[in-house]
Protein backbone atom coordinates (compact mmCIF):
# COMPACT_ATOMS: atom_id res chain seq x y z
CA UNK A 1 0.00 0.00 0.00
CA UNK A 2 1.31 3.67 -1.52
CA UNK A 3 1.68 6.09 1.56
CA UNK A 4 -0.56 8.20 0.15
CA UNK A 5 -3.33 5.49 0.14
CA UNK A 6 -2.73 5.08 3.42
CA UNK A 7 -3.22 8.21 4.42
CA UNK A 8 -6.37 8.96 3.05
CA UNK A 9 -8.04 5.90 4.27
CA UNK A 10 -6.92 6.95 7.76
CA UNK A 11 -7.83 10.75 7.20
CA UNK A 12 -11.61 9.07 6.00
CA UNK A 13 -11.68 7.09 9.33
CA UNK A 14 -10.74 10.09 11.36
CA UNK A 15 -13.54 11.87 9.56
CA UNK A 16 -16.03 8.93 10.30
CA UNK A 17 -15.19 9.67 14.27
CA UNK A 18 -15.04 13.52 13.64
CA UNK A 19 -19.03 13.38 12.50
CA UNK A 20 -19.60 11.58 15.75
CA UNK A 21 -20.02 7.84 13.99
CA UNK A 22 -18.37 4.41 15.02
CA UNK A 23 -16.49 3.04 12.07
CA UNK A 24 -16.91 -0.28 14.12
CA UNK A 25 -20.29 -0.63 15.65
CA UNK A 26 -21.25 -3.64 18.00
CA UNK A 27 -24.96 -3.98 16.58
CA UNK A 28 -25.67 -4.30 13.15
CA UNK A 29 -29.43 -4.91 13.60
CA UNK A 30 -32.00 -7.17 10.96
CA UNK A 31 -30.54 -7.97 8.03
CA UNK A 32 -31.92 -9.97 4.74
CA UNK A 33 -28.68 -11.75 3.48
CA UNK A 34 -28.14 -11.31 0.11
CA UNK A 35 -28.25 -14.91 -0.62
CA UNK A 36 -31.80 -14.97 0.13
CA UNK A 37 -32.88 -11.77 -1.52
CA UNK A 38 -31.26 -13.75 -4.55
CA UNK A 39 -33.27 -17.02 -4.21
CA UNK A 40 -36.26 -14.87 -3.81
CA UNK A 41 -36.16 -12.03 -6.24
CA UNK A 42 -33.64 -12.50 -9.30
CA UNK A 43 -36.39 -14.20 -11.45
CA UNK A 44 -38.18 -11.30 -10.79
CA UNK A 45 -38.79 -8.76 -14.02
CA UNK A 46 -39.37 -4.51 -13.69
CA UNK A 47 -42.86 -5.10 -13.49
CA UNK A 48 -43.00 -7.50 -10.13
CA UNK A 49 -40.10 -5.79 -8.60
CA UNK A 50 -41.64 -2.55 -9.21
CA UNK A 51 -45.33 -3.59 -8.02
CA UNK A 52 -43.98 -5.54 -5.01
CA UNK A 53 -41.65 -2.55 -3.82
CA UNK A 54 -39.98 -4.13 -1.31
CA UNK A 55 -37.81 -2.52 1.52
CA UNK A 56 -34.90 -4.64 2.65
CA UNK A 57 -31.53 -3.64 4.85
CA UNK A 58 -28.51 -5.77 3.69
CA UNK A 59 -24.98 -5.46 4.71
CA UNK A 60 -21.50 -6.90 3.11
CA UNK A 61 -17.72 -6.06 2.30
CA UNK A 62 -17.79 -3.11 -0.77
CA UNK A 63 -15.97 -4.86 -3.78
CA UNK A 64 -16.47 -2.15 -5.86
CA UNK A 65 -17.68 1.34 -6.05
CA UNK A 66 -18.50 2.57 -9.62
CA UNK A 67 -19.32 6.78 -10.12
CA UNK A 68 -21.99 8.08 -13.06
CA UNK A 69 -22.33 11.50 -11.74
CA UNK A 70 -25.34 11.95 -9.78
CA UNK A 71 -25.80 7.86 -9.81
CA UNK A 72 -23.29 5.67 -7.62
CA UNK A 73 -23.18 1.61 -7.73
CA UNK A 74 -21.58 -0.78 -4.79
CA UNK A 75 -21.08 -4.30 -5.10
CA UNK A 76 -21.67 -5.73 -1.53
CA UNK A 77 -20.23 -9.24 -0.97
CA UNK A 78 -21.29 -11.48 1.57
CA UNK A 79 -20.55 -15.07 1.99
CA UNK A 80 -19.82 -15.73 -1.56
CA UNK A 81 -23.06 -13.85 -2.72
CA UNK A 82 -22.63 -10.19 -4.29
CA UNK A 83 -25.66 -7.99 -4.87
CA UNK A 84 -25.44 -4.13 -6.11
CA UNK A 85 -26.46 -1.35 -4.13
CA UNK A 86 -27.17 1.91 -5.75
CA UNK A 87 -26.94 5.13 -4.67
CA UNK A 88 -28.83 8.47 -6.43
CA UNK A 89 -27.36 11.49 -4.90
CA UNK A 90 -29.90 14.17 -5.17
CA UNK A 91 -32.11 11.58 -3.18
CA UNK A 92 -29.67 11.54 -0.29
CA UNK A 93 -29.70 13.25 2.86
CA UNK A 94 -26.77 15.51 3.38
CA UNK A 95 -25.37 12.86 6.13
CA UNK A 96 -25.93 10.38 3.59
CA UNK A 97 -24.18 11.98 0.75
CA UNK A 98 -21.31 13.13 3.37
CA UNK A 99 -20.73 9.54 4.34
CA UNK A 100 -21.03 8.50 0.80
CA UNK A 101 -17.88 10.28 0.28
CA UNK A 102 -16.30 8.61 3.22
CA UNK A 103 -16.68 4.81 2.24
CA UNK A 104 -13.48 3.01 1.01
CA UNK A 105 -13.43 -0.54 -1.46
CA UNK A 106 -13.05 -3.06 1.47
CA UNK A 107 -15.36 -1.63 3.81
CA UNK A 108 -18.31 -3.61 5.18
CA UNK A 109 -21.41 -1.41 5.02
CA UNK A 110 -25.25 -1.86 5.65
CA UNK A 111 -27.43 -0.29 3.50
CA UNK A 112 -31.06 0.16 3.24
CA UNK A 113 -33.43 0.68 0.27
CA UNK A 114 -36.14 -0.59 -2.35
CA UNK A 115 -35.34 -3.32 -4.60
CA UNK A 116 -35.22 -2.47 -8.90
CA UNK A 117 -33.44 -3.81 -11.67
CA UNK A 118 -31.37 -1.48 -13.82
CA UNK A 119 -31.17 -0.99 -17.16
CA UNK A 120 -28.68 -3.89 -17.85
CA UNK A 121 -31.15 -6.09 -15.39
CA UNK A 122 -29.09 -6.37 -12.27
CA UNK A 123 -31.04 -6.84 -9.06
CA UNK A 124 -30.29 -3.68 -7.18
CA UNK A 125 -30.85 -2.46 -3.79
CA UNK A 126 -31.66 1.59 -4.14
CA UNK A 127 -30.07 2.42 -1.24
CA UNK A 128 -31.58 5.64 0.96
CA UNK A 129 -29.77 4.60 4.30
CA UNK A 130 -26.34 3.95 4.33
CA UNK A 131 -23.32 3.06 7.37
CA UNK A 132 -20.23 2.27 7.65
CA UNK A 133 -19.60 -0.92 10.18
CA UNK A 134 -16.65 -1.81 9.71
CA UNK A 135 -13.60 0.38 8.23
CA UNK A 136 -11.01 -1.44 5.87
CA UNK A 137 -7.48 0.03 6.40
CA UNK A 138 -5.84 -1.66 3.51
CA UNK A 139 -6.97 -1.63 -0.39
CA UNK A 140 -7.99 -4.92 -1.50
CA UNK A 141 -6.30 -6.83 -4.41
CA UNK A 142 -7.60 -6.23 -7.50
CA UNK A 143 -9.53 -10.03 -8.32
CA UNK A 144 -7.13 -12.41 -9.30
CA UNK A 145 -4.54 -10.15 -10.79
CA UNK A 146 -3.90 -8.05 -8.25
CA UNK A 147 -3.04 -11.55 -5.57
CA UNK A 148 -0.47 -13.28 -7.95
CA UNK A 149 2.30 -14.00 -5.52
CA UNK A 150 1.37 -17.31 -4.18
CA UNK A 151 3.68 -17.23 -0.62
CA UNK A 152 1.42 -14.32 0.31
CA UNK A 153 -1.76 -15.68 -1.19
CA UNK A 154 -0.86 -18.65 1.80
CA UNK A 155 0.19 -15.87 4.07
CA UNK A 156 -3.03 -13.65 3.49
CA UNK A 157 -5.53 -16.56 3.51
CA UNK A 158 -8.45 -13.99 3.58
CA UNK A 159 -7.19 -11.57 0.89
CA UNK A 160 -7.22 -14.95 -1.11
CA UNK A 161 -10.60 -16.22 -0.51
CA UNK A 162 -12.02 -12.41 -1.24
CA UNK A 163 -10.51 -12.65 -4.61
CA UNK A 164 -10.17 -16.17 -5.81
CA UNK A 165 -13.47 -17.98 -6.41
CA UNK A 166 -11.07 -21.30 -7.09
CA UNK A 167 -9.55 -20.70 -3.45
CA UNK A 168 -13.09 -20.35 -1.82
CA UNK A 169 -14.56 -23.20 -3.87
CA UNK A 170 -11.92 -25.52 -2.58
CA UNK A 171 -13.14 -24.29 0.95
CA UNK A 172 -16.43 -25.33 0.49
CA UNK A 173 -15.42 -28.64 -1.21
CA UNK A 174 -13.34 -29.44 1.72
CA UNK A 175 -15.80 -29.15 4.01
CA UNK A 176 -18.60 -30.92 2.48
CA UNK A 177 -16.24 -33.80 1.45
CA UNK A 178 -16.05 -33.83 5.38
CA UNK A 179 -19.49 -33.34 6.15
CA UNK A 180 -19.95 -36.57 3.53
CA UNK A 181 -17.40 -39.10 5.15
CA UNK A 182 -18.92 -38.46 8.45
CA UNK A 183 -22.07 -39.10 7.44
CA UNK A 184 -21.47 -42.21 5.80
CA UNK A 185 -19.60 -43.63 8.69
CA UNK A 186 -22.56 -42.64 10.91
CA UNK A 187 -25.10 -44.58 8.62
CA UNK A 188 -22.43 -47.40 9.32
CA UNK A 189 -22.91 -47.19 13.24
CA UNK A 190 -19.56 -45.94 13.75
CA UNK A 191 -18.99 -43.51 16.70
CA UNK A 192 -17.35 -40.41 16.50
CA UNK A 193 -14.66 -39.73 19.79
CA UNK A 194 -12.21 -37.69 20.81
CA UNK A 195 -8.18 -39.05 21.66
CA UNK A 196 -5.51 -37.01 23.08
CA UNK A 197 -3.47 -34.99 20.54
CA UNK A 198 -1.05 -34.33 23.37
CA UNK A 199 0.80 -37.68 23.88
CA UNK A 200 3.37 -38.73 26.68
CA UNK A 201 4.48 -41.39 24.02
CA UNK A 202 3.48 -40.83 20.62
CA UNK A 203 2.71 -44.41 18.30
CA UNK A 204 0.92 -45.41 15.28
CA UNK A 205 2.95 -44.98 12.77
CA UNK A 206 6.89 -44.13 11.56
CA UNK A 207 7.21 -40.34 12.20
CA UNK A 208 9.43 -37.86 14.13
CA UNK A 209 7.07 -36.37 16.73
CA UNK A 210 7.11 -32.54 17.87
CA UNK A 211 7.98 -32.40 21.36
CA UNK A 212 6.74 -30.33 23.82
CA UNK A 213 6.94 -29.74 27.66
CA UNK A 214 4.69 -29.69 30.76
CA UNK A 215 5.38 -26.96 33.24
CA UNK A 216 3.24 -28.51 36.17
CA UNK A 217 4.53 -32.34 35.46
CA UNK A 218 8.22 -31.05 34.42
CA UNK A 219 7.10 -33.87 31.52
CA UNK A 220 8.23 -33.51 27.72
CA UNK A 221 5.24 -34.88 26.05
CA UNK A 222 4.47 -34.86 22.27
CA UNK A 223 1.83 -34.02 19.49
CA UNK A 224 -0.16 -36.88 18.38
CA UNK A 225 1.38 -38.19 15.04
CA UNK A 226 -1.26 -40.56 15.03
CA UNK A 227 -4.64 -41.27 16.46
CA UNK A 228 -4.01 -45.09 16.36
CA UNK A 229 -3.56 -46.76 19.78
CA UNK A 230 -5.91 -44.45 21.31
CA UNK A 231 -8.58 -45.53 19.16
CA UNK A 232 -7.35 -49.44 19.88
CA UNK A 233 -7.85 -48.75 23.56
CA UNK A 234 -11.71 -48.05 23.02
CA UNK A 235 -12.26 -51.12 20.70
CA UNK A 236 -10.90 -53.08 23.75
CA UNK A 237 -12.70 -50.94 25.72
CA UNK A 238 -15.98 -52.47 24.01
CA UNK A 239 -16.90 -49.70 21.82
CA UNK A 240 -17.17 -51.98 18.57
CA UNK A 241 -17.07 -49.21 15.84
CA UNK A 242 -15.09 -45.93 16.16
CA UNK A 243 -13.86 -43.47 14.53
CA UNK A 244 -11.90 -39.86 15.00
CA UNK A 245 -11.73 -36.83 12.32
CA UNK A 246 -8.75 -34.88 13.91
CA UNK A 247 -5.57 -33.64 12.88
CA UNK A 248 -1.61 -35.50 13.90
CA UNK A 249 1.83 -33.76 13.91
CA UNK A 250 4.66 -35.46 11.80
CA UNK A 251 8.10 -33.44 12.10
CA UNK A 252 8.83 -33.91 8.45
CA UNK A 253 9.59 -31.92 5.10
CA UNK A 254 7.10 -30.23 3.58
CA UNK A 255 5.91 -30.89 -0.30
CA UNK A 256 3.29 -30.78 -2.69
CA UNK A 257 1.68 -34.23 -1.06
CA UNK A 258 3.14 -33.31 2.75
CA UNK A 259 2.41 -30.75 5.55
CA UNK A 260 3.72 -31.40 9.25
CA UNK A 261 0.42 -30.65 10.42
CA UNK A 262 -2.29 -32.82 8.20
CA UNK A 263 -6.18 -33.90 8.67
CA UNK A 264 -7.05 -37.67 8.99
CA UNK A 265 -10.35 -39.61 9.58
CA UNK A 266 -9.05 -42.65 11.31
CA UNK A 267 -11.54 -46.04 12.39
CA UNK A 268 -11.87 -49.44 13.44
CA UNK A 269 -14.33 -52.07 13.20
CA UNK A 270 -14.00 -55.32 15.68
CA UNK A 271 -14.50 -58.61 14.16
CA UNK A 272 -12.99 -57.21 10.65
CA UNK A 273 -9.85 -57.29 8.90
CA UNK A 274 -8.29 -55.86 6.07
CA UNK A 275 -10.82 -56.96 3.21
CA UNK A 276 -13.69 -55.95 5.48
CA UNK A 277 -11.55 -51.89 5.09
CA UNK A 278 -10.85 -52.42 1.71
CA UNK A 279 -14.96 -52.52 0.85
CA UNK A 280 -15.31 -50.02 3.84
CA UNK A 281 -12.84 -47.52 1.89
CA UNK A 282 -14.35 -48.25 -1.41
CA UNK A 283 -17.64 -47.36 -0.37
CA UNK A 284 -16.56 -44.26 1.76
CA UNK A 285 -14.61 -42.49 -1.20
CA UNK A 286 -17.42 -43.55 -3.88
CA UNK A 287 -19.96 -41.92 -1.42
CA UNK A 288 -18.19 -38.40 -1.09
CA UNK A 289 -17.27 -38.47 -4.66
CA UNK A 290 -20.97 -38.76 -5.38
CA UNK A 291 -21.99 -36.26 -2.80
CA UNK A 292 -19.51 -33.57 -3.31
CA UNK A 293 -19.82 -34.04 -7.48
CA UNK A 294 -22.75 -35.96 -8.45
CA UNK A 295 -20.92 -38.71 -10.53
CA UNK A 296 -18.48 -40.66 -10.08
CA UNK A 297 -15.64 -39.79 -11.96
CA UNK A 298 -12.75 -36.62 -11.35
CA UNK A 299 -10.63 -34.99 -13.61
CA UNK A 300 -7.01 -34.62 -11.80
CA UNK A 301 -4.41 -33.20 -13.13
CA UNK A 302 -5.26 -33.74 -17.18
CA UNK A 303 -6.50 -37.37 -15.65
CA UNK A 304 -9.93 -38.62 -15.57
CA UNK A 305 -9.88 -40.85 -12.65
CA UNK A 306 -13.09 -42.87 -12.43
CA UNK A 307 -13.95 -43.79 -8.60
CA UNK A 308 -16.72 -45.91 -9.85
CA UNK A 309 -17.01 -49.74 -9.92
CA UNK A 310 -14.36 -52.42 -8.52
CA UNK A 311 -10.95 -51.16 -7.90
CA UNK A 312 -8.26 -53.46 -8.71
CA UNK A 313 -5.50 -54.91 -6.22
CA UNK A 314 -1.66 -54.94 -6.99
CA UNK A 315 0.88 -56.93 -4.85
CA UNK A 316 3.71 -54.95 -3.84
CA UNK A 317 6.15 -57.71 -5.05
CA UNK A 318 4.26 -57.71 -8.51
CA UNK A 319 4.20 -53.99 -9.33
CA UNK A 320 7.78 -53.66 -8.56
CA UNK A 321 8.75 -56.74 -10.71
CA UNK A 322 6.84 -55.42 -13.61
CA UNK A 323 8.50 -52.42 -13.62
CA UNK A 324 11.87 -52.98 -12.56
CA UNK A 325 12.48 -56.53 -13.04
CA UNK A 326 13.50 -56.90 -9.82
CA UNK A 327 11.59 -59.80 -7.19
CA UNK A 328 11.85 -58.63 -3.88
CA UNK A 329 10.70 -61.68 -2.63
CA UNK A 330 13.56 -63.54 -4.41
CA UNK A 331 16.19 -61.70 -2.72
CA UNK A 332 15.19 -62.76 0.99
CA UNK A 333 17.88 -60.53 3.00
CA UNK A 334 18.65 -56.62 2.47
CA UNK A 335 22.66 -57.19 1.06
CA UNK A 336 20.84 -59.71 -1.73
CA UNK A 337 18.43 -56.94 -2.41
CA UNK A 338 20.77 -54.06 -2.68
CA UNK A 339 23.07 -55.91 -4.81
CA UNK A 340 20.53 -56.77 -7.05
CA UNK A 341 19.21 -53.57 -7.40
CA UNK A 342 22.57 -52.12 -8.75
CA UNK A 343 23.28 -54.94 -11.01
CA UNK A 344 19.83 -53.42 -12.56
CA UNK A 345 21.13 -50.27 -12.68
CA UNK A 346 18.90 -48.83 -10.26
CA UNK A 347 18.79 -46.21 -7.51
CA UNK A 348 18.78 -48.01 -4.40
CA UNK A 349 18.69 -44.45 -2.32
CA UNK A 350 19.99 -44.82 1.63
CA UNK A 351 17.45 -47.37 2.60
CA UNK A 352 19.08 -49.31 5.71
CA UNK A 353 16.93 -52.59 5.34
CA UNK A 354 15.32 -54.90 3.11
CA UNK A 355 11.62 -52.97 3.96
CA UNK A 356 12.50 -50.01 3.59
CA UNK A 357 14.57 -50.54 0.07
CA UNK A 358 11.11 -52.54 -1.02
CA UNK A 359 9.63 -49.27 0.08
CA UNK A 360 11.80 -46.89 -1.59
CA UNK A 361 11.85 -49.06 -5.28
CA UNK A 362 7.73 -49.12 -4.65
CA UNK A 363 7.46 -45.38 -4.26
CA UNK A 364 10.26 -44.56 -7.49
CA UNK A 365 9.29 -46.86 -9.62
CA UNK A 366 5.50 -47.76 -9.00
CA UNK A 367 3.84 -45.20 -6.93
CA UNK A 368 3.78 -42.44 -9.47
CA UNK A 369 1.71 -44.86 -12.32
CA UNK A 370 -1.10 -45.34 -10.10
CA UNK A 371 -3.83 -43.03 -11.55
CA UNK A 372 -6.71 -45.13 -11.01
CA UNK A 373 -8.14 -46.26 -7.27
CA UNK A 374 -5.95 -48.98 -7.14
CA UNK A 375 -5.45 -51.24 -3.63
CA UNK A 376 -1.68 -52.03 -3.03
CA UNK A 377 -1.25 -55.01 -0.58
CA UNK A 378 1.48 -57.30 0.89
CA UNK A 379 3.62 -54.68 2.64
CA UNK A 380 6.74 -55.82 4.46
CA UNK A 381 6.62 -56.43 7.85
CA UNK A 382 9.28 -54.17 9.50
CA UNK A 383 7.01 -51.10 7.97
CA UNK A 384 4.52 -52.77 9.54
CA UNK A 385 4.84 -53.08 13.33
CA UNK A 386 1.15 -52.97 14.47
CA UNK A 387 -0.82 -55.17 11.37
CA UNK A 388 -0.77 -59.12 11.36
CA UNK A 389 1.37 -60.87 9.58
CA UNK A 390 0.42 -62.62 6.28
CA UNK A 391 -0.58 -65.80 6.93
CA UNK A 392 1.05 -67.35 3.06
CA UNK A 393 4.18 -65.32 3.69
CA UNK A 394 5.64 -64.10 7.54
CA UNK A 395 7.79 -61.69 5.86
CA UNK A 396 4.47 -59.26 5.20
CA UNK A 397 1.19 -58.31 6.72
CA UNK A 398 -2.12 -57.93 5.95
CA UNK A 399 -2.06 -54.33 5.13
CA UNK A 400 -3.11 -52.39 2.00
CA UNK A 401 -2.24 -48.78 0.91
CA UNK A 402 -4.72 -46.72 -1.50
CA UNK A 403 -3.66 -44.84 -4.32
CA UNK A 404 -5.01 -43.01 -6.10
CA UNK A 405 -3.55 -40.11 -8.85
CA UNK A 406 0.03 -41.23 -8.08
CA UNK A 407 -0.15 -40.72 -4.19
CA UNK A 408 -1.42 -42.64 -1.19
CA UNK A 409 -4.97 -41.74 -0.27
CA UNK A 410 -5.66 -44.75 2.77
CA UNK A 411 -3.87 -46.94 4.25
CA UNK A 412 -5.40 -49.90 6.25
CA UNK A 413 -4.60 -53.14 8.55
CA UNK A 414 -5.67 -56.30 10.15
CA UNK A 415 -4.97 -55.15 13.66
CA UNK A 416 -2.25 -57.22 15.28
CA UNK A 417 -3.79 -57.91 18.71
CA UNK A 418 -1.61 -60.38 20.26
CA UNK A 419 0.22 -59.05 22.78
CA UNK A 420 3.37 -61.07 22.88
CA UNK A 421 3.62 -60.96 19.20
CA UNK A 422 3.54 -57.03 19.91
CA UNK A 423 5.75 -56.89 22.00
CA UNK A 424 8.09 -58.16 19.81
CA UNK A 425 7.73 -55.99 17.06
CA UNK A 426 8.27 -52.91 19.47
CA UNK A 427 11.35 -54.62 20.48
CA UNK A 428 12.23 -54.50 16.99
CA UNK A 429 11.62 -51.37 16.26
CA UNK A 430 13.20 -50.06 19.67
CA UNK A 431 16.79 -51.74 18.27
CA UNK A 432 16.07 -50.02 14.67
CA UNK A 433 15.89 -46.69 16.71
CA UNK A 434 19.13 -47.61 18.44
CA UNK A 435 20.61 -48.35 15.12
CA UNK A 436 19.64 -44.77 14.30
CA UNK A 437 16.27 -45.51 12.83
CA UNK A 438 14.64 -41.72 14.38
CA UNK A 439 11.09 -42.80 12.62
CA UNK A 440 10.95 -46.12 14.20
CA UNK A 441 8.11 -46.83 16.79
CA UNK A 442 8.49 -46.62 19.89
CA UNK A 443 7.77 -49.17 23.09
CA UNK A 444 4.04 -48.50 24.43
CA UNK A 445 4.03 -50.12 27.79
CA UNK A 446 0.56 -49.33 28.58
CA UNK A 447 -0.69 -49.85 25.16
CA UNK A 448 0.48 -53.17 25.64
CA UNK A 449 -0.88 -53.77 28.76
CA UNK A 450 -4.18 -52.65 27.55
CA UNK A 451 -3.89 -55.06 24.72
CA UNK A 452 -3.10 -57.98 27.47
CA UNK A 453 -6.43 -57.34 28.45
CA UNK A 454 -7.94 -58.70 25.08
CA UNK A 455 -8.81 -57.04 21.82
CA UNK A 456 -10.89 -58.43 19.34
CA UNK A 457 -9.55 -59.04 15.71
CA UNK A 458 -10.15 -55.76 14.22
CA UNK A 459 -10.07 -53.71 10.80
CA UNK A 460 -8.19 -50.31 10.90
CA UNK A 461 -8.56 -47.58 8.47
CA UNK A 462 -6.98 -44.58 7.97
CA UNK A 463 -7.60 -41.85 5.43
CA UNK A 464 -5.85 -38.82 3.94
CA UNK A 465 -8.61 -36.10 4.40
CA UNK A 466 -6.01 -33.07 2.40
CA UNK A 467 -5.28 -35.54 -0.14
CA UNK A 468 -8.89 -36.83 -0.96
CA UNK A 469 -9.45 -33.11 -1.38
CA UNK A 470 -6.88 -32.25 -4.05
CA UNK A 471 -8.19 -35.14 -5.94
CA UNK A 472 -11.66 -33.68 -5.41
CA UNK A 473 -10.60 -29.89 -6.60
CA UNK A 474 -7.51 -31.14 -9.21
CA UNK A 475 -5.38 -29.18 -7.17
CA UNK A 476 -1.67 -29.33 -7.45
CA UNK A 477 0.00 -28.91 -4.06
CA UNK A 478 -1.52 -29.86 -0.42
CA UNK A 479 -1.34 -26.45 0.46
CA UNK A 480 -4.32 -25.26 -2.14
CA UNK A 481 -6.60 -27.39 0.37
CA UNK A 482 -5.43 -26.40 3.63
CA UNK A 483 -6.88 -22.91 4.81
CA UNK A 484 -3.83 -21.82 6.51
CA UNK A 485 -0.86 -24.04 5.63
CA UNK A 486 2.37 -23.57 7.76
CA UNK A 487 4.88 -21.14 6.26
CA UNK A 488 8.37 -20.71 6.52
CA UNK A 489 9.09 -17.33 8.78
CA UNK A 490 9.35 -14.91 5.90
CA UNK A 491 10.18 -11.35 5.91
Amino acid sequence: MSESERKARAERLAALRAAGLDPYPARVGPLLRLAEIRRHHDAKDVAALDAAALQVRVAGRVLAIRSFGKLVFMTLFEDGVQLQASFRKPELSPEVLALLALVDVGDFVRAEGVLWRTRTGELTVGARALAVVAKCLHPLPEKWHGLVDVERRYRQRYLDLLVNPEARRIAVTRSRSVTALRAFLDGRSFLEVETPVLQPLYGGAAARPFVTHYDVYDQDVYLRISDELYLKRLVIGGFDRVYEIGHNFRNEGVSRKHNPEFAMMECYQAYADYRDMMELVQAMLQHVVSAVTGGTRVAYREQQIEFGGAWPQLAIRDGILERTGVDVLAAADFATLRARVIEKGLDAGDAPTWGQLVDHLFSLHVEPTLVQPTFVTDYPVELSPLAKRSLTDPRLVERFELFVGGMELANAFSELNDPADQRGRFEEQRRAKAAGDAEAHPLDEEFLLAMEHGMPPTGGLGVGIDRVVMVLCDAAHLREVLLFPYMKPGE
